[in-house]
């Protein structure tokens, strides 16, 4: 590849994850051009239609966040600091807002309960306190997620969650949807950096105190 067009690519790729992760995968080619400072005509040269881009960034995104959650388990040898790190980690680089949409939506717990229980595949099975419901995730396959490496990154994140669990120190029914999900809510997306970081800090402290559990 030439250095002009690498340096396109490298710029594009810049610009769709500024402006996916300010403005969701929704986002239309055009912004990504504009941001990028490159003619539309450059973004399609590259990627053919806006799936394979919005692919293309979620599964680096996967890619990133599945070293972030193996980065966790091999550093802490405590099963909350490793869950804690990792989450911590994902917040502060910002990459709850580039998840990719598969990961979150088929894992959400409103789906899980919904799905007929003929269609479950028990995963996680943990009985809790007396009278409390088991936890059962479903296990869903590559086919289903339809995002490179997204089954991989469900697997490693699902590590730390158990070994949490298993701990004591996570609440039984929180499942690898919902760690997902607070590092996509803990990351908002503001106009000034520094107020973006304090405000993603505080919201993460309070998204982990509720994953503890409750004291009786």
């Amino acid at each position: 590849m030439r250095v002009d067009a690498q340096r396109n690519l490298e710029h594009v790729l810049r610009a769709a994850r500024e402006v996916f992760g300010e403005l969701g995968y929704g986002a239309p080619m055009e912004d990504v051009a504009r941001r990028a400072r490159v003619g539309v005509g450059t973004v399609y040269r590259r990627f053919p239609s806006k799936d394979v881009l919005v692919r293309r960034i979620a599964e680096e995104e996967t890619s990133r966040l599945t070293d972030q959650a193996r980065t966790a388990l091999g550093q802490e040898d405590e099963p909350w600091p490793a869950l804690s790190r990792f989450l911590r980690t994902s917040v502060a680089s910002g990459a709850g807002r580039l998840l990719p949409p598969q990961v979150l939506r088929v894992r959400m717990a409103s789906e899980e309960v919904a799905l007929p229980v003929e269609t479950r595949v028990p995963h996680q099975r943990h009985p809790g306190a007396e009278g409390e419901p088991r936890v059962i995730e479903p296990r869903l396959s590559v086919e289903e997620l339809d995002a490179p490496g997204a089954v991989e990154l469900l697997d490693v994140v699902g590590q730390l969650v158990e070994r949490a669990r298993g701990a004591g120190e996570l609440r039984h029914d929180v499942t690898v949807a919902d760690v997902l999900l607070v590092i996509a809510t803990a990351a908002p997306s503001l106009p000034d950096a520094a107020q973006q970081a304090a405000a993603s800090a505080r919201l993460l402290d309070i998204l982990l105190e509720g994953l503890r559990p409750r004291a009786l």
